[in-house]
């Protein structure tokens, strides 16, 4: 097994190394910095909460929401479900402003996370 490592990076011309630095084969993850209105929807989404519910229990104004909800999928912290709870939607920023408001939101364990440790 160890020579056919040694071969592989021979031919792909990796160095050899024993103790790669910190971060070198895994960088880690950039961190977001989450805002008040961020953290107030994120506090909402532990459960999926469609995007009217969410509206009434934020108190933000639509287009505040609907940017608020933008940025944290854009980090990979809010999922969307359309049209059923069940049925996760990827997220596209040019289909994102026509569907929001069907649309069902749900924090992601990295946003749970981020959550939880503000």
């Amino acid at each position: 097994m160890n020579s056919l490592l040694f071969n592989l990076r021979a031919s792909l011309r990796i160095p050899l190394r024993e103790n790669p630095p910190a971060g070198y084969l895994c960088p880690e993850p950039a961190t977001h910095s989450v805002t008040d209105a961020e953290f107030d929807v994120l506090d909402e989404l532990y459960f999926v909460t469609p995007f009217a519910e969410l509206l009434k229990k934020t108190g933000l104004p639509r287009p505040e929401l609907v940017e608020t909800l933008r940025r944290l999928m854009d980090v990979g912290y809010v999922r969307s479900f359309w049209p059923d709870p069940d049925t996760e939607l990827a997220y596209e920023e040019s289909s994102f402003g026509a569907l929001v408001g069907d649309c069902q939101f749900l924090a992601s364990k990295e946003g749970l996370l981020q959550h939880n440790t503000r």
